[in-house]
């Protein structure tokens, strides 16, 4: 076992670690907040009518955890014998699972502008989202959450609302189509699982943004104005950390609230967040939750408009 060590980088700094791993002659990584330990290859027993790539269940000091083989799901021939590969012992999203690898490199410290997206949804396929350039080599980082979802497609069915209480805390807002909302999310899928909810609960007035400098550059476009602020931690160019830290010391967009939204909300993450201004921190699990966030959110401003006017 190979516990995973971190170092503290500073808040809102746009630096963060990952595990840099491989598949085949491929490089990967995996953010280390959503890491827990390296493992020697356990054994595993198979699972009866799963997914291909889901290979089977392991026991790890007591506890059972799924195995995903990343090499069976991203269709790369393994340079490495099952009994041989590593696993990466991963927790996001409240779900913990292994992914089976071929092995594992280090830990590499890296800036968030050194991830690139001009490939992705393109070239690189569904499941990458960046690559980064290090060493003379491109490194690919995955989008975990949607492999995780494609294998057990009922995670994404948790993401309903209770329309009847969302009601009851919409009405006092008044119309819903006066608030204009941000968000900054690099995943497409959560983006539109943000989309989706936020629209069951009435709100349709959204901006879409895929990291955080595209974010910044919508809200301090000339004749932009946004009531609200919804950014994930872990993205390029600028991540949401560094994107509330900017925004909370702006003379101009202070007053914006701001949800931080992570698949990693881990304690330190929280209180990073908090560190840096965000009104509200949740868990990408806590999708349905959003639109109470929002509603809490929406109604103190309008409450302080009001007492202030």
């Amino acid at each position: 076992m190979q516990e995973v060590k971190k170092v503290i980088t500073e808040v809102g700094t746009n630096e963060w670690q990952v595990v840099v791993f491989f598949l085949g002659d491929q490089t990967f990584a995996i953010n280390v907040d959503k890491t827990r330990e390296i493992l020697r290859w356990p054994g595993c027993r198979t699972i009866p009518e799963s997914h291909p790539s889901m290979i089977g269940i392991t026991s790890v000091r007591g506890e059972v955890l799924p195995l995903l083989d990343l090499r069976k799901h991203l269709a790369i021939p393994g340079n490495t014998d099952l009994e041989q590969s590593k696993v990466i012992i991963a927790e996001f999203n409240e779900i913990k699972l292994g992914f089976v690898v071929d092995a594992v490199e280090r830990i590499y410290r890296i800036n968030s502008e050194e991830l690139d997206s001009t490939l992705t949804g393109t070239f690189l396929g569904e499941y990458v989202l960046y690559v980064i350039k290090r060493d003379s080599r491109n490194v690919l980082l995955l989008d975990y959450e949607a492999i995780v979802q494609k294998v057990n497609p009922t995670l994404s069915e948790r993401y309903t609302i209770d329309k009847v209480r969302t009601k009851e805390m919409t009405d006092p807002l008044g119309n819903l189509d006066d608030y204009r909302i941000l968000v900054a999310e690099d995943s497409p899928l959560i983006r539109k699982q943000i989309a989706d909810v936020l629209g069951q609960g009435g709100f349709h007035n959204l901006v879409l943004t895929g990291d955080g400098r595209e974010a910044w550059d919508r809200l301090s476009a000339p004749d932009e104005t946004f009531d609200l602020l919804i950014t994930d931690v872990e993205m390029p160019r600028l991540d949401g950390l560094a994107l509330t830290r900017r925004v909370k010391e702006h003379s101009e967009f202070k007053k914006i609230p701001i949800i931080v939204f992570s698949s990693i909300m881990a304690k330190d993450i929280k209180v990073k967040a908090a560190s840096v201004g965000a009104e509200s921190q949740i868990t990408k699990p806590e999708i349905p939750e959003l639109v109470d966030h929002v509603c809490r959110l929406l109604g103190r401003k309008k409450e302080k408009q009001v007492s202030a006017g």
